[in-house]
């Protein structure tokens, strides 16, 4: 999360608990990706815990940059793209899923512009206020972080399943009270909180266990 190593570490035990329990109400291969998001970020905070290790001096440098790295590689190469898949996957309909289609073109061309700037400038961390501040310069800019809100956000607004509805209006709550708050903690935080919103995605697969799978027909 932020402030510690060790509210990192408890903080993805707990998620990789919710992670857990998540994955045994799956019904279908569709629901996967969407059910694995709490386990990603309960991975994504054990790797900040190595990176605040890292600014403490625990750690060598090298291995804190990799950790810190990897934490931005998730966090802006690879949930573009993931989260808008995973909504279009566990849409019931092909005519839903043809409404996500834009939402995944927009989150794949942003992870992969990302992950090009990831690869080509380099990744500054250090901490600031309590939160760990990863700055790229290739990444930093209003009309991506934009297309990123779109991305990870607008799909789950335009879901015909409420719960990810709750989640969308959740993240973004906590998205635009960090980029008023911290915004040059932006990374480290809304990630964070992202993962805490997460629960949602656990209460939904809890309740619906027994009103899925959907009937998703032949086509994957």
């Amino acid at each position: 999360m932020c402030f510690s190593a060790t509210a990192n570490f408890v903080g993805s035990g707990v998620l990789a608990g919710l992670g857990v329990l998540t994955f045994t109400k799956v019904k279908h291969r569709r629901e996967l990706l969407f059910a694995a998001l709490p386990t990603m970020f309960a991975v994504h905070q054990f790797i900040e815990g190595f990176v605040w290790l890292g600014l403490d001096g625990v750690l060598s440098p090298a291995v804190t940059h990799g950790a810190g790295e990897a934490f931005v590689l998730y966090a802006q190469g690879l949930l573009p793209f993931l989260l808008p898949l995973s909504v279009w996957l566990f849409e019931p309909t092909a005519t839903r899923r043809r409404a996500m289609l834009p939402f995944v073109a927009i989150g794949t061309v942003t992870s992969l512009y990302m992950l090009w700037a990831l690869m080509t400038y380099p990744l500054e961390i250090s901490v600031r206020g309590n939160s760990i501040v990863y700055v790229n310069q290739g990444t930093n800019y209003t009309t991506l972080a934009i297309a990123y809100v779109i991305a990870t956000c607008g799909s789950l607004f335009f879901s015909k399943v409420r719960d990810m509805v709750i989640f969308g209006l959740a993240n973004l709550a906590i998205l635009l009270t960090v980029m008023a708050v911290k915004r040059y903690a932006f990374t480290s935080l809304w990630c964070a909180y992202a993962a805490v919103a997460s629960v949602v995605i656990l209460a939904y697969f809890w309740k619906s266990r027994f009103t899925r799978p959907f009937r998703y027909g032949e086509a994957i």
